[in-house]
């Protein structure tokens, strides 16, 4: 078996099955079970897979044809131009959020004192402790995130402090310049209308925001006037539709209130300062 004809029959398999990008899939998969990257396949296709590579690949595509996401079989996905370790404990970290990591940058002061709230995989934060080469603060409630998160932090030579909390719970006064958050902002009501990959193999608890999909905001908005200095920083993710809420919230005792959309033109980064 070739990695010419691999790859062929592999895309076929997934075409087959309706997995999005199935070409693309294909390549990825092949790619890590033979320890390589994507132009490799194409520089050698007449290349000859070794026993346990067509193992290895058949395991992927199995996985892939079961739903499970291509990122967890590799375990890696890219975010803001960086490869981060990922596995079923986090969230996969999307290109929208990274309009997240560009507002902070381009909002919050080199040196001040950053956090962010549900950090995953750390993709937000490790980046944003990196462009801004400012130690940054991270805490989830998940310590199999954390366990993640710290691992790429230690990967990516970043400067963060991991904390397992229930959002800004263990936090007092009014000591941060900046609350970052990607918070669950599905609503419960949504689940069964989820792709198959994010329902049956993302982690709930990141995902999901209550009845509402707003209760984390709520939660969020109130915590974060408590823990910010006076023109302090709020940056928030938001989810389809949640935007008229979350502007609802940040009416009383903020101001400065703006919202960025992403490329799609749908309202994703919401920042409001403290007053």
């Amino acid at each position: 078996m070739t990695l010419q004809t691999a790859l062929l029959q592999g895309t076929e398999l997934l075409d087959n099955a309706a997995v999005p990008v199935p070409r693309l899939t294909a390549e990825v998969l092949l790619a890590h079970a033979v320890r390589s990257n994507r132009t490799y396949l194409y520089a050698h296709p007449e290349r000859e897979l070794k026993e346990v590579e067509w193992i290895h690949y058949g395991r992927y595509l199995h996985e892939r044809l079961g739903g499970r996401p291509t990122q967890y079989i590799t375990g890696r996905q890219e975010f803001y131009g960086r490869e981060f370790r990922v596995n079923s404990s986090v969230l996969i970290p999307r290109p929208e959020t990274e309009h997240l990591v560009e507002t902070s940058i381009q909002q919050v002061a080199r040196g001040s004192r950053i956090v962010d709230v549900g950090c995953g995989s750390g993709a937000i934060a490790i980046s944003v402790a990196l462009e801004l080469n400012s130690p940054v603060i991270a805490c989830d409630i998940s310590p199999a995130a954390l366990e993640v998160a710290r691992r790429n932090a230690l990967n990516l030579r970043a400067s963060v402090d991991f904390i397992a909390a229930d959002l800004l719970s263990p936090f007092a006064g009014r000591s941060f310049d900046a609350v970052l958050s990607n918070p669950p902002y599905v609503p419960l009501h949504a689940r069964e209308g989820l792709q198959r990959e994010v329902r049956d193999f993302e982690p709930a608890v990141a995902l999901f925001g209550g009845p509402t999909g707003n209760e984390i905001y709520a939660r969020l908005v109130t915590e974060a006037a408590r823990v910010l200095k006076p023109g302090g920083l709020l940056i928030l993710e938001l989810g389809f539709g949640s935007l008229d809420a979350v502007l609802r919230m940040t009416q009383t005792g903020w101001q400065d209130v703006t919202v960025a959309d992403d490329l799609a033109g749908i309202p994703r980064v919401l920042t409001a300062r403290l007053i």
